[in-house]
């Protein structure tokens, strides 16, 4: 944390809210700013101490039916997609989710990328997963044959 201190009009608190302020906050000076580095090396003014996180609900679709899933503003792609997991229950690594469009890594955030609160997310099957699925339960069944030879050597 990074405390700057200004004698700049723009910078000061207005004197009456800075009166009331103090006294009920505990009392930050006056013409004081606190600052703080977000993660990707940003210097902003540091936000409330208050920890509310904004809670979006997310509509994902799937090929025949959707879910509202209600998730953090600030949460990212793989998160959602272990949500996800547990409604669906298609693993993390099956999924691959689409926003306007693209397919977003696990890796992006929600709310860089532009997810909102009611907005659309498709849900599809990682299509090479698929197949191998597929060929693996093509593989059980020639294993498992009903047919048998009537005659054994």
């Amino acid at each position: 944390m990074i405390k700057l201190r200004c004698s700049k009009k723009l910078f000061r608190r207005s004197s009456s809210k800075s009166s009331t302020a103090s006294s009920s906050d505990g009392g930050s000076d006056r013409g004081e700013i606190e600052w703080e580095v977000r993660p990707g090396g940003m210097l902003v003014q540091k936000r409330d101490g208050r920890g509310d996180v904004e809670v979006i609900t997310v509509r994902v679709a799937t090929g025949f039916s959707w879910h509202d899933v209600s998730i953090g503003a600030t949460c990212t792609f793989g998160e959602l997609k272990v949500v996800l997991s547990m409604v669906t229950g298609l693993e993390p690594r099956e999924q691959r989710l689409l926003f306007r469009g693209k397919e977003r890594e696990d890796t992006d955030h929600l709310h860089m990328v532009g997810v909102r609160d009611k907005d659309k997310v498709l849900l599809l099957e990682d299509p090479a997963l698929k197949d191998m699925k597929l060929r693996a339960a093509l593989a059980r069944l020639k294993v498992q044959s009903p047919y048998h030879p009537f005659i054994k050597v």
